[in-house]
């Protein structure tokens, strides 16, 4: 009798033991993703998850490279530009959101501020090195010369040797990139108002410290969690004014911090990027794992920066030059700035001929970010690209030839 009663025993534990495993089994997952959706959404009752969201906790880093040009003297007559890589200087930056203010279609508007501390333990030098790059001044002004009329034309060359401005520059690097006082910027401010950019300091991060990007307007996720971090407007805009086609006017995806939950190898990550000016999206390359956690890595595809002539959809950001440059002149008040990878990686081969000392290596300078495919990022060159997309690329194909027209224009 007591053996039956065992055995019955056993044979009811084992019965709700297996209803209780496939209960875990099925259930389990739903209840996780239940729970996922619950702390991702974007509300102030959340308040662990808000908190992080608003004033992001973890560090930022920004590491920036100059390419110190070797001879420019030789440049001047024509030759190649010979270049070394000085860096990384790294900038911690802190990101948080100020101005918040929810909607009623559950969406929800914000500033959010950008500032950047120097880190001289992870930096390879100071800010007080000093480096020689082309004088952005000078080539734009000379490029922006060519239409002017003559009279105008000798007026800015006679004030390029006036003011002892030619086409290269030696500066620390502090100067160059948080600004330095330019007798010539105070002449072309003052006589030319609205030819550069900013009227203080010239420095190439000058705008971007303790600035903000933009009002953006997201969704909450609360409504839909396929929508959370999408962007619903920026700026009041639901498309840009930059591009010639609709489609490169388009503002996709999210601010290019987080995304939507739940990603399969079959998702993309679409972004905007203000210092772009422009959407941008990353594409599924692999799985991997960092510290037991799983991760997908996804990159920049090749035609990110491709001219039209190579990728059809990209006509509407030209003029274009050789594929693997940007051009973002029209959203720069007009200069001539172009964006590419590091190195030249992912452009036309050719680029690399008209430079000497750039070796484009995928792991160093392809644009990728490794990301959980139910949470946040977790490594990578950042794909919030206010951080890749801030180190802007002159282009290089064109110095010997701006270079050697400025000389000219000042002898």
């Amino acid at each position: 009798m007591n053996k039956s009663k065992l055995a019955i025993g056993l044979f009811v534990a084992g019965t709700l033991t297996a209803v209780f495993g496939l209960v875990i089994v099925f259930v389990g997952p739903i209840i996780i993703d239940d729970q996922i959706v619950k702390n991702l959404v974007i509300d102030p009752k959340n308040e662990i998850s808000y908190t992080m969201w608003k004033d992001i906790p973890v560090p930022f880093f920004m590491s920036v490279y100059f390419f110190n040009i070797l001879n420019p003297t030789e440049v001047l007559a024509g030759e190649k530009p010979m270049v070394e890589q000085r860096g990384p200087y790294v900038y911690r930056k802190r990101l948080q959101k100020q101005n918040i203010t929810f909607h009623p279609n559950d969406t929800v508007s914000y500033l959010e501020y950008r500032s950047y501390y120097f880190e001289p333990s992870m930096s390879v030098g100071n800010e007080s090195d000093v480096v020689t790059i082309p004088n952005m001044l000078v080539l734009g002004a000379a490029v922006m010369m060519e239409n002017m009329p003559i009279a105008v034309r000798l007026l800015l060359s006679a004030t390029f040797k006036g003011f002892k401005e030619g086409p290269f520059l030696s500066k620390s690097v502090g100067e160059l990139m948080w600004g330095y006082d330019s007798k010539l910027v105070d002449f072309l401010n003052k006589w030319f108002p609205g030819m550069l950019p900013s009227t203080g300091k010239f420095g190439l991060f000058s705008a971007f410290n303790n600035s903000n990007t933009g009002l953006f307007t997201v969704h909450t996720g609360k409504d839909d969690i396929r929508l959370i971090h999408k962007v619903n407007s920026w700026n009041g805009l639901t498309k840009l004014i930059y591009w010639r086609t609709p489609q490169c006017n388009m503002i996709n995806g999210t601010a290019g911090q987080m995304w939507p939950p739940f990603m399969t190898k079959e998702s993309t990550l679409p972004f905007y990027s203000p210092d772009v000016c422009r959407s941008l999206e990353l594409v599924y390359q692999r799985e991997g794992t960092m510290k037991g956690i799983p991760l997908y890595r996804f990159v920049a595809p090749k035609t990110m920066f491709a001219n039209g002539s190579d990728y059809a959809p990209n006509e509407g950001f030209c003029p274009c030059r050789q594929s693997g440059l940007l051009n973002v002149s029209s959203c720069r008040a007009n200069a001539q700035v172009f964006i590419s990878q590091p190195h030249f990686y992912n452009a036309d081969p050719v680029l690399l001929d008209y430079v000497q000392g750039l070796q484009p290596i995928e792991d160093e300078h392809g644009l990728f970010i490794d990301i959980h495919p139910n949470g946040p990022p977790h490594n990578g060159h950042p794909a919030n690209l206010t951080q890749l997309w801030e180190a802007l690329e002159s282009t290089w194909a064109s110095i010997p030839v701006e270079c050697s027209r400025v000389h000219a224009l000042m002898n």
